[in-house]
């Protein structure tokens, strides 16, 4: 038991090898890719919602000026 222990210690603390860093920073860049797609989604969806919002808002205000000026 001790010596799994201590073997466990060893690997611990042991320098990761170039594949190693190269797979961590793989699945980190690829979590970050995929936060950014999120953002680009989420944007894109902001930029539909406002572009619907303005059309509206100018049809209310063509109508309510054509109300009046009736």
């Amino acid at each position: 038991m001790f010596r799994y222990f201590f073997s466990e210690m060893k690997a611990f603390f042991r320098m990761p090898t170039p594949t190693q860093v190269a797979v961590n920073e793989l699945a980190q860049a690829e979590l970050e890719l995929l936060k950014a797609e999120t953002g680009v989604e989420f944007a894109s969806s902001l930029v539909t919602f406002n572009k619907s919002r303005v059309k509206r808002l100018k049809a209310y205000l063509v109508e309510i000026n054509r109300e009046k000026s009736e």
